[in-house]
């Protein structure tokens, strides 16, 4: 059982920054995939971000593409999400999800992950 913890969530003006950090249970947290969602009221769940086991590849939407970044340190056992230049459309509460299955077909699919955690809210005023 892999338990993820998000935090880093806030209140911030457009065009500010926030850093979204996400810890996860375990020893293993190298061998999962990992993804970034995000849910505004009303609206389905959306992909933000992803990134391979390793670090070395990394997916955007096209939505944060130049704004936003994620990152991981293993060692930690964290994955971030590096948010700049926000604006309000961007207004969601923010998941952070696993895939411990060992391969990610599409990584902006939620299916593809088996664990997630409980979310943060992030909202940009402007």
């Amino acid at each position: 059982q892999v338990q993820l913890v998000e935090s880093g969530g806030g209140l911030v003006q457009a065009g500010g920054s926030l850093r979204l950090s996400c810890t996860a249970s375990g020893r293993t947290f190298s061998t999962y995939s990992m993804g970034w969602f995000r849910q505004a009221p009303g609206k389905e769940r959306q992909f933000v971000a992803g990134i391979s086991r390793s670090g070395t590849r990394t997916y955007y939407a096209d939505s944060v593409k130049g704004r936003f970044t994620i990152s991981r340190d293993n060692a930690k056992n964290t994955v971030y999400l590096q948010m700049n230049s926000l604006k309000p459309e961007d207004t969601a509460v923010y998941y952070c999800a696993a895939n411990s299955m060992g391969y990610v077909s599409k990584y902006d699919t939620p299916t593809e992950y088996d664990y997630w955690g409980q979310g943060t809210q992030v909202t940009v005023s402007s």
